[in-house]
């Protein structure tokens, strides 16, 4: 298995991460376990991503099932150390549940960060959180799907070095080992760095942002910043919520997908299609299927630290796994450059 230092820290990561966000929607405790273990103890991968708002889609019926999940795991097999555990906390939204309702809107306040790491622990059944994560900035920031800039008030917002600071009251205390982003932007990168540089606070070891063979957006500025300054990239959604695996090609929803279970979640990549399919068909003209084309594209970018999949079955996990054992061509390369100045990023991510 291929390792990466995690940012400036000693902690070496597997290049590929277990993402978790359908164990308690679309899969059982018992599913997740048995991913789990076959990752985990079967395929040699020590990093796992999870969020306190997952399952995805969220919302308050589903909540914290995902980390109660992995928390029943962990307390069942023990070896806690030899695991790299990873989860977020919700930036400014609406689902208040997150904050047993008493707010009126999550925010990254010290009072909510402190409810959701001892939330957080508690469901995961351990005294510490190896990367602890701001899940999306605490601003007015579009950080989904933004295709142009909009400023915002820029005076309602936590201030970051008051986050930076509560974040280190947690790595003092021993509950967070290190801290990282997800869908922040350039900006955002820098300033958390400069100002844990400046105040001798916790450093930023990753940005966990969509990244894929159709959303290169991070390789326009966010990609130098992750090179230059260790913030590594942690890639979700390699696959595109599954339009890279080919089981969409045929414009029908496969039962039991996302794309067949919620309504209006494939809508951005239905309109997209036209990228989706040139990638799938040039894959299988590699010789590749369409899987593997996507997966290891995103490991062989130099500024990753770790490519994080998702499966629902254990076929499909063993699928994705095995994905990254091939090498990489110059043709392949080509031919992904290809795609990109094609398509330039349709999904706006």
């Amino acid at each position: 298995m291929n390792m990466r230092k995690l940012g400036t820290t000693d902690i070496d990561v597997t290049s590929i991460c277990l993402g978790t966000m359908t164990w308690g929607q679309q899969n059982t405790e018992a599913e997740a376990h048995e991913q789990l273990s076959y990752a985990i103890d079967e395929r040699g991968i020590n990093f796992i991503d999870a969020a306190e708002m997952y399952p995805v889609p969220g919302k308050r019926e589903t909540q914290g099932r995902t980390e109660s999940y992995i928390g029943s795991w962990l307390k069942a097999r023990g070896k806690r150390d030899d695991v790299i555990l990873a989860t977020k906390v919700v930036g400014r939204s609406a689902m208040v549940w997150t904050r047993n309702d008493e707010v009126e809107q999550t925010r990254h306040t010290r009072a909510q960060i402190d409810m959701a790491v001892e939330n957080s622990l508690r469901r995961l059944q351990t005294d510490y959180i190896d990367l602890y994560q701001l899940h999306w900035p605490d601003r007015g920031l579009p950080a989904f799907g933004m295709h142009d800039y909009r400023d915002y008030d820029a005076s309602d917002m936590e201030p970051l070095l008051d986050i930076l600071q509560t974040l280190q009251r947690h790595v003092d205390a021993g509950r967070i080992r290190h801290i990282g982003l997800s869908n922040e932007s350039a900006w955002g990168m820098m300033k958390f760095a400069a100002l844990a540089d400046a105040h001798g606070l916790p450093r930023v070891q990753s940005n966990q942002c969509v990244y894929s063979l159709i959303a290169r957006r991070f390789d326009y500025d966010r990609a130098e910043i992750a090179l230059r300054e260790k913030i590594g990239l942690l890639a979700y959604s390699p696959l595109a919520m599954g339009v890279l695996t080919g089981k969409y090609d045929e414009g029908v929803a496969p039962e039991g997908s996302r794309g067949a279970l919620f309504d209006g979640f494939m809508e951005n990549y239905k309109k997209s299609s036209d990228s989706w399919l040139d990638a799938n068909k040039t894959a299988r003209d590699l010789g590749l299927t369409p899987v593997q084309f996507a997966l290891k594209f995103v490991e062989t970018r130099e500024f990753l630290t770790a490519n994080i999949i998702g499966a629902t079955t254990l076929e499909q996990l063993r699928e994705n796994i095995n994905a990254h054992a091939i090498d990489w061509t110059d043709d392949m390369e080509r031919e992904a450059n290809r795609l990109h100045k094609t398509y330039r990023c349709p999904l706006g991510r």
